[in-house]
Order: structure tokens, then sequence, then C-alpha cells
């Protein structure tokens, strides 16, 4: 009897008769559906479009689906087109990972990451507040209004190998985060499930006053990236725990950038919203008796404000 239904089932979907798998399941008491009609169905619910109730059907074989490469692909596209891209590329990288290689699931990675980078871009027009402080002038920082993030990297074979990697999954930006005990901006994970960590192409925060060595400003060599495996990565043999204990920094937050300068480097401080609140991104001298100089008021405001290190103080 089983066999028939499955074989059922799946002429239907040959013949996209989608409606008629979704009415003959739902006709199956709920408690003597299993993880296989249960995957018909939301199937058959994809195909009719009805994205909401596809993922609401795949939730509840979750625990059984979480090692299945297609379960992850169904919900993925799911949320895809209820245009919630975080969870798609959540579960179309879980997918990738399980089954690398299925074009299908890069087709949708590749879209996914194009379509957050837009979005990104079209938020970066948004002006964002400056804030005035003893310590430095944000008004005077000359926002890059037209930042295009798809050219924001300069990705040369140095950056690739140190800086640069995967774009991180949900569990593993909540296994740094605990490590770090601080919560990361929102805009910095969305930046890095883009692009994961790197050398940018502009590289000088301008202040409007000097803050070491006569200069007027900040210049980075590049932005850690959320994982592990490189050196140059928030948790990484040289990241942020490794500057802050060996340097003998402030525990104020998160080495965010490094900078040309060993003695010079810029943090996220969280001493005023706390470890899960906004942090301001601040440029610390330790040459200057760990010198602390807020540079921005997040880090959306610090990034808008990076520009080539030839336009200072224009």
């Amino acid at each position: 009897m089983r066999d028939d239904l499955l074989a059922q089932l799946d002429s239907w979907h040959e013949e996209d008769e989608f409606q008629e798998i979704v009415d003959a399941i739902l006709e199956i008491p709920v408690e003597d559906r299993d993880y296989v009609l249960v995957s018909h169905l939301g199937r058959a619910l994809n195909n009719l479009e009805d994205y909401e109730a596809a993922v609401e059907q795949f939730l509840t074989i979750a625990e059984e689906g979480k090692n299945d490469p297609l379960w992850h692909y169904r919900i993925g596209l799911a949320y895809y087109y209820l245009d919630q891209y975080e969870d798609a590329l959540r579960e179309f990288e879980i997918s990738d990972q399980l089954e690398p290689g299925d074009e299908d699931t890069l087709e949708f990675l590749e879209s996914i990451r194009s379509t957050i980078a837009q979005n990104l871009e079209e938020e970066l027009i948004e002006p964002v507040d400056s804030a005035e402080t003893v310590e430095t002038v944000v008004s005077n920082v000359q926002m890059d209004t037209d930042l295009d993030l798809a050219n924001f990297w300069d990705d040369h074979e140095y950056a690739s190998k140190e800086y640069v990697s995967d774009p991180p999954t949900d569990e593993l930006i909540a296994s740094v985060e605990e490590a770090l005990v601080f919560k990361l901006p929102a805009f910095y994970v969305s930046m890095m499930k883009v692009h994961n960590g790197g050398v940018p192409q502009n590289r000088y925060f301008p202040t409007g006053q000097a803050i070491s060595g006569g200069r007027d400003g900040v210049m980075i060599s590049g932005i850690l990236g959320i994982g592990r495996e490189k050196s140059q990565s928030l948790c990484g043999a040289a990241g942020s725990r490794f500057m802050i204990e060996n340097g003998n920094y402030p525990e104020i937050g998160v080495v965010i950038c490094k900078c040309p300068s060993e003695s010079e480097i810029v943090m996220l401080d969280y001493r005023p919203a706390g470890n899960d609140g906004e942090p301001e991104v601040v440029h610390v001298d330790k040459e200057n008796n760990y010198k602390i100089t807020k540079l921005a008021p997040n880090f959306e405001a610090f990034i808008r404000g990076l520009v080539k290190e030839e336009t200072q103080g224009l």
C-alpha cells in the first residue's frame, strides 16, 4: 500500500500534478506522516508557490533532515522565494557542505550572495548620523555614499591567503561570539556573509585632527573576518585575543582591524553599550600610552568613512 502511494506521488510529481500530492498527503493523519511523506508534501507546496506552508512542513522534520542535503535545499528554496535571504543562505551553504558541487545549489548561493551585496549597497546610501566627540570629529569624515561593495575589496594573493575565509554559518558566528564574549554588529556580520574578511581598496579613515605620527587619520591594513582557520580572523592565530593579550591592549571589546604599525589597532568598543549592544569603533595607540580615540559611532559609519589615503584632508 505504502509503495503504491509513493509511486503515485512520484508519478504526480512528474506530471506536475502538485495539488494532487498535497490533497493525498493531507488526507493522512498527521501522526501517520513520516519523513518521506512530509518531504513530498513540502516539495509539492514549493512547486505550488505556497512557500510559507512549505517551510512550516519542513520544520516539522528538521531534526530528521539535519544531515539530508535535499532537506536543506528544499527549505532553502522556500526561504529564497520568501525573500528571507539570510535563512536561505544558511540552508544552501549547509546543503553544499553535505553534497558539494551541486550546480543548482551553487547557482542559488551565487544569486543569494549577489542579492545580499546589492541590499547592503542600498542600505549604505542611507545617511548615518555623525557624532562629535572630544577625541575626534566624525562629522568631518567624508562619507562615500556611493560605496560599491562589489569593488570594496582588494583580493590580492596575501589578502586571500591570510584574511579571506568562506562565508560564516550561523553556528560559526555564534561560536565566535561566545569565544569573544561580545555580540558582533549586524552590519559587520552581513558584510562577512558576503565576503568574510580581507583588505579593502580604501584603507584610510580621516579624523580631521592628528591621531598618531602627525597623521590626521588612521590607516588600516585589513579587516578581520569571522572564523578561526585564517590567521587574520577574529579567533585566528593572530586574531583579536592574540592582539589584546600579546600587545596588552585594553579589554574593551574586539580587535576588528589591523594597522600597518604594530603599535596601533582598531577595535570595537563595547563600553558604552554593553557586550550585546552596538559598539563604537575606536583607535588604540600603544606608543601613546594606549590612547583611545573614537573614530565612528558604529561599524557601518566606519566602513562608509574609509577613503583612499591620497584623498585625506579633502
